[in-house]
């Protein structure tokens, strides 16, 4: 039996903010201990005999390359030119599986930020669906409830199939409180957890009957996609004009309500979409007074208080029924039933222009990191990571200098024509205008603080002039 996982990597995360940001999503962000929900999700689909596609943005593709590069799995991306919703992303999968060796795959899409423990346990209830799959039906996965959860679709049981499956009566849309308690009471409900089992030519069958629009754009996107290979990992870049006039719909509206042939499978063990600061609070333990707190946070004659403190001491004293997350440049403190109100937050400093609201001071690049530590009139201060055989672009700078500073590993610098080692204590100086490049050449990460002065130290001062990584001179505003 061979599966071909899928894994939807798009979604911006609001609800998680400040620690989940528009350019460092929740998927990425290490939640539980220090592996990200993408690894985890990676891990749990291990068992798959072919290697992962991972739909994403331009903008996260290294992020996901790091992800599999970590598990050392090979995969490919799949970058949308832009987001579409599920149904389009699981179009353009669904035709670039069919176009490759096995003609017409088993596809297992799975979203990319869920936490699901029992990874043993979730590959025996995918198996189940298998021969449903195989005789032509779109199998769903639902989650046996818990708790009458207004945050969460339901799906309605049918009938026993002779597959070993349950049809599929009907979706019901998140519903309001009370509603959600009257389907846990009448009973044969699941939560619609978004993960899907399907015959690529089923998917694409679905798509050209229910949503054909939609498949076309996909179609026009993937006559003649480009690719990339990095290492292990291949991008796939559909081409963006045609997908860029698709249709953005959920599959569950564009398919699985109107088709005819969708079964469900119950699955019995622990799952979360990790959907809220209440849904990150409820997977660490809580004290006797109902406190959760990780990493340096105290609570002090508190109850029902979450903190998340990952850097710096945070203490709440005295304090009742609230959601406090701390991050080295935000700081959110809430109510426990405001949780899902929480992009509202976003939207709000989004609309003041708040840089805050959709990045973190510490920024992820191809080649490593950036941490912006400190900034005044005429300096920038950033400490900077690359990874071991990692480049910076060669580039140069019209308004600033810059002072470099190893304080970790072994840095090559080309300068103008020089070229030269530095090792832990040792400095350089790069004038305005000077050609340059940092380059880690070791096999530990390479470590440097960067003292930047001049008369603009916008992150558009740059011009690139080579760069193993394909970004354009359009693309400056990344910075490095």
């Amino acid at each position: 039996m061979s599966i071909t996982p899928v894994i939807l990597c798009g979604g911006s995360g609001t609800r998680l903010w400040p620690l989940s940001r528009q350019s460092f999503p929740k998927q990425f962000v290490p939640l539980l201990g220090d592996k990200n929900l993408l690894q985890l999700t990676l891990e749990r689909l291990a068992w798959c005999a072919a290697p992962a596609i991972c739909v994403a943005s331009e903008d996260h593709r290294f992020l996901v390359a790091d992800a599999l590069d970590s598990q050392h799995a090979a995969g490919q991306v799949l970058l949308e030119p832009a987001a579409r919703n599920t149904a389009a992303a699981m179009a353009l999968a669904a035709l670039l599986a069919r176009s490759q060796g096995n003609a017409d795959p088993l596809l297992l899409f799975c979203p990319s930020d869920h936490h699901i423990p029992d990874a043993s346990a979730f590959a025996r209830t995918i198996k189940q669906g298998v021969a449903a799959a195989e005789g032509g039906a779109i199998v769903t996965f639902g989650v046996v409830p818990s708790f009458p959860s207004s945050a969460y679709g339901y799906i309605q049981q049918g009938d026993d199939r002779a597959d070993g499956s349950r049809s599929v009566a009907r979706f019901i849309e998140k519903p309001a409180p009370a509603a959600a308690q009257a389907l846990l009471l009448q009973g044969n409900v699941l939560w619609n957890a978004g993960i899907f089992l399907v015959r690529a030519s089923v998917l694409i069958e679905a798509l050209a009957r229910h949503a054909p629009d939609i498949l076309q754009s996909c179609e026009n996107a993937m006559a003649q996609p480009r690719t990339e290979a990095v290492g292990r990992v291949s991008f796939v870049r559909p081409e963006a004009a045609s997908f860029l006039g698709c249709r953005s719909q959920s599959i569950d509206y564009a398919v699985m309500e109107p088709h005819d042939n969708v079964a469900v499978v119950p699955f019995q063990g622990q799952w979360s979409d990790v959907g809220s600061w209440n849904a990150v609070a409820e997977l660490s333990t809580a004290d006797g007074d109902g406190n959760r707190v990780t990493g340096h946070g105290h609570a002090l004659q508190a109850r029902n208080t979450f903190i998340h403190a990952p850097g710096r001491t945070v203490v709440a004293l005295g304090t009742q029924d609230l959601l406090i997350i701390d991050t080295p440049d935000a700081l959110l403190v809430a109510q426990r039933d405001r949780a899902e109100q929480v992009k509202d937050v976003v939207a709000h400093l989004s609309a003041r222009n708040i840089s805050q609201a959709a990045t973190h001071r510490r920024v992820a690049r191809p080649w490593g990191w950036y941490d912006s530590v400190d900034v005044g009139e005429r300096f920038q201060v950033k400490r900077i990571g690359v990874k071991p055989g990692a480049s910076l672009s060669l580039q140069k700078h019209h308004h600033r200098a810059e002072h470099w500073i190893i304080v970790k590993g072994t840095a090559e610098v080309t300068r103008g024509q020089e070229v030269y080692l530095l090792s832990e204590n040792q400095s350089t100086y790069i004038p305005i205008g000077e050609v340059h490049r940092l380059h880690n050449p070791g096999k530990m990460v390479l470590e440097m603080i960067e003292v930047q002065s001049g008369s603009y130290l916008g992150e558009d001062d740059i011009v690139r002039l080579e760069d193993i990584y394909g970004r354009q001179p359009d693309a400056a505003k990344t910075d490095k």
